[in-house]
């Protein structure tokens, strides 16, 4: 999900949120901050069902 007051891609399966640059997100884990349980939470709540896709 996108995160535009923090300017990142958040992801709850991964509980990792990556950031964007220069408007291109930078999807490496190296780059990523671990999101806390209460802001996993807080996204599961708002998108309930999504972001966790099975392969």
């Amino acid at each position: 999900m996108l995160d535009r007051a923090r300017n990142e891609l958040q992801c709850k399966a991964s509980r990792l949120a990556y950031p964007i640059r220069d408007g291109i997100p930078v999807m490496l884990e190296d780059e990523a901050r671990e999101m806390s349980e209460a802001e996993v939470a807080a996204l599961r709540d708002a998108v309930p069902g999504r972001g966790t896709a099975s392969i």
